[in-house]
């Protein structure tokens, strides 16, 4: 049966979706022998030979899929590179031998959870909003924010890139000598500075920001820096609460 090539990449573990949408895009890609430079190219991938670089991804196809959490710390970038040769999340996994990339970003200023895998099909399903996967993070707030600020993002707040998805929002403590206050907040979206942009939406600037939980997969224990293969039965439980919130078969 044939499918988009950039979903049968994303399966193989070559990359997101999006990233293989860029590969094919830059002529990196070939399908039997003839590069591909457009989207919309479908492929057959038990009978045609696709290749990255020169690389089939066949070989990638058969690896088991593995799923990593790491503790990211402030100050580093969310990108297995950097032309600046700043400090990268790749610096921290380098114990990983498979081809591993992010699931979503962290900020440079934010720290927290940061899940990594090199399946592609499960990366974009946990990522997109339709799959209502939540992700809890704390933040860390100037000034303490009236319930009704917070019933603003609770129900959808305007940005200047859309209206927000609904929030679950809950005080998580207040610190009245420093004038701040640490709040849980859940979204089930990832766009870039979200958690940040939201509360500048309410009057509060983000003084600290962690995430603490993706899905099913917590923070707990891990310590700053350090990074852990997921166990089967977590990967399981990421899969499967994927198709019950989605409502997927």
């Amino acid at each position: 049966m044939e499918e988009r090539l950039q979903k049968i990449m994303a399966n193989a573990g070559v990359a997101s979706r999006r990233k293989c949408e860029q590969y094919i895009l830059e002529g990196k890609v070939q399908v039997n022998g003839e590069t591909v430079e457009t989207l919309g190219i479908k492929a057959n991938p038990r009978k045609d030979i696709i290749t990255v670089n020169g690389r089939p991804i066949n070989k990638l196809a058969q690896a088991d899929k593995i799923v990593v959490a790491l503790h990211k710390p402030k100050g580093v970038i969310t990108s297995m590179s950097d032309p600046e040769g700043r400090k990268t999340v790749k610096d921290f996994i380098k114990g990983i031998k498979t081809r591993v990339y992010p699931i979503g970003r962290l900020d440079y200023d934010t720290e927290g959870l940061l899940l990594f895998t090199n399946d592609g099909e499960l990366a974009n399903r946990l990522t997109h909003p339709r799959h209502h996967v939540g992700k809890i993070y704390w933040a860390t707030v100037k000034g303490v924010p009236h319930g009704d600020a917070l019933e603003k993002l609770k129900h959808g707040i305007m940005l200047e890139d859309g209206m927000t998805q609904p929030a679950e929002l809950e005080y998580h403590d207040v610190d009245i000598e420093k004038n701040e206050a640490t709040i849980s907040i859940i979204i089930y979206e990832g766009r870039n500075r979200q958690v940040r942009r939201m509360f500048e939406a309410i009057g509060h600037k983000v003084i600290r920001l962690r995430r603490v939980q993706f899905g099913n997969i917590t923070l707990h224990g891990l310590a700053r820096g350090k990074h852990r293969l997921l166990t089967k039965s977590e990967i399981n439980e990421l899969k499967q609460s994927i198709k019950t919130i989605s409502g997927d078969k």
